[in-house]
């Protein structure tokens, strides 16, 4: 195959600073478990940065699902509220305290958690509202926390796709009582595998520090506060190594050049395929006013499941990897233990045979991207 016409990714990783220096500085500084140093500074830019009162690293966004479900103390008895078009960590990391998922189906504009449905979905069971902000375009908080107040109940944002994007001037991932941040690989900033708690109720500061260390209390005692540390809570080791918090301050540090990258990127997806789409009965992505989006994603919505897949195979035939994206929650096998059917969630049901994601990448090049469109635009 010749180099014009080398396979294009839908996703690659890509480092972006001095990855490889810090990971250096952190083996000769000989302290490779959670905690470290370049934990310490990630956590500081984070809270920077955001505004958040307090981060913890985590190894993945599942492991702060999961403390967010312990610090809020759900169990068997409860319900939470949760988009069905998401991954499947939203609903799983609350369902392995015993909760019961109610799904809400999504806005059929930005395919966040519809909060017009939100209200009529609460019960006196209710404990959580868990909103996804998709694609990096946020959810409509002012309404959703609104409704958190007013009902006492609160909201934990799964900001895996949206770190750096903002509702009226304010961060994501700071409206909740917690927000959970996600650095995988497929993430605009990303060691591989990673995660954070993001914790704007002050009182669950503390908790939220022994739940990650194994229930312990060993953050006081590294303070000076206890002469001792024992067990005193429930919890597990959700503590990354320092390697990976060294790779990924270095990606922090770069923050602001790869978001440049990445709205360059969305910018002429828009622009290049918003004729053929209007054209073809083709969706693209909807920001609405008052978002300033992640650029985490720029996805199609084909009129029905068939043109989707023709579309897919289509540019997997020129060497271009596209995906579809979530298959609906309440209709899984699991969806269905917990009540789910067919029509509960229509939007669901209709966009997850629609979706498909284009490939976006940190280093895309201008001759990649030129492809992609070239390919789509032929189909």
């Amino acid at each position: 195959m010749s180099a014009e016409l080398t396979a294009i990714p839908f996703n690659r990783p890509v480092p972006t600073g001095r990855e490889l220096e810090y990971i250096q500085q952190c083996l000769h500084g000989a302290h490779l478990s959670g905690d470290g140093p370049f934990t310490r500074k990630c956590q500081e830019l984070l809270e920077q940065t955001v505004g958040a009162r307090k981060v913890l690293l985590t190894t993945s966004c599942t492991h702060a699902l999961e403390m967010a479900a312990l610090l809020l103390d759900l169990g068997p008895e409860d319900e939470f509220i949760v988009p069905s078009f998401t991954f499947v960590s939203t609903a799983n990391a609350f369902a392995l305290r015993g909760a019961r998922p109610v799904f809400v189906d999504i806005r059929p504009d930005t395919l966040n958690l519809d909060e017009r449905l939100l209200e009529a979905a609460l019960t006196p069971r209710t404990r959580a509202i868990v909103p996804v902000h998709y694609a990096g375009v946020a959810c409509a908080m002012d309404r959703i926390m609104e409704i958190s107040r007013s009902r006492r109940i609160p909201v934990v944002e799964d900001n895996a796709h949206a770190l750096f994007g903002k509702f009226r001037g304010r961060y994501l991932g700071t409206f909740g009582a917690v927000a959970t941040q996600s650095f995988h690989e497929t993430k605009n900033i990303s060691c591989g595998e990673g995660g954070a708690l993001l914790i704007n109720d002050p009182s669950l500061v503390e908790r939220a520090e022994i739940i990650r260390e194994k229930g312990t209390n060993r953050s006081r005692f590294f303070r000076g506060q206890v002469d001792k540390y024992t067990w005193v809570d429930l919890g597990s080791s959700y503590l990354p190594s320092d390697l990976l918090a060294a790779f990924l301050f270095a990606q922090l540090e770069q923050r602001e050049e790869i978001q440049t990258r990445r709205r360059r990127i969305w910018d002429r997806y828009q622009a290049e395929l918003c004729d053929w789409a209007a054209a073809r009965g083709v969706r693209l992505p909807t920001v609405p006013d008052g978002c300033e989006q992640a650029y985490h994603m720029f996805y199609l919505l084909l009129p029905d499941l068939e043109r989707r897949q023709a579309l897919i195979q289509g540019l997997r035939q020129r060497g271009i990897h596209a995906v579809f994206h979530y298959q609906p929650l309440h209709l899984s096998e699991m969806g269905q233990r917990y009540g789910g059917r067919v029509g509960d969630c229509p939007v669901t049901e209709r966009v997850a045979d629609q979706l498909v994601r284009l490939p976006f990448f940190n280093d895309m090049t201008a001759e990649q991207q030129a492809r992609v469109i070239a390919a789509v635009r032929a189909s």
